[in-house]
């Protein structure tokens, strides 16, 4: 699982891994500024990570290096920042699929 958290001075990204062989779990965060926001993909060692690298370009604007992401989630993006951010005002418009 990979999510991310905005703590206001910083996006925080939150990768959960789990190995079920040996039933065990580790957790690694990124801190990423909001001057510098772009990291590296890991969908070449993990394939499900697929979709939350999506969920990551497009509700947070994280640039996935490696990658060029279609808008899935989002089809029109009226606003200046993205929905799960801090910074977000409810009520902009868009469009969703």
């Amino acid at each position: 699982m990979i999510t991310a958290i905005d703590r206001k001075e910083h996006i925080e990204v939150v990768y959960l891994l789990y190995n079920y062989k040996h039933n065990k779990h580790q957790v690694f965060n990124v801190i990423l500024d909001f001057d510098n926001l772009e990291i590296d993909s890991v969908i070449g060692i993990y394939k499900s990570a697929d979709w939350y690298e999506r969920e990551l370009s497009e509700m947070f604007g994280i640039k996935i290096k490696g990658r060029k992401i279609k808008r899935l989630l989002l089809e029109e993006w009226n606003g200046t920042t993205y929905p799960l951010r801090k910074d977000y005002v409810w009520g902009s418009t868009y469009k969703v699929r």
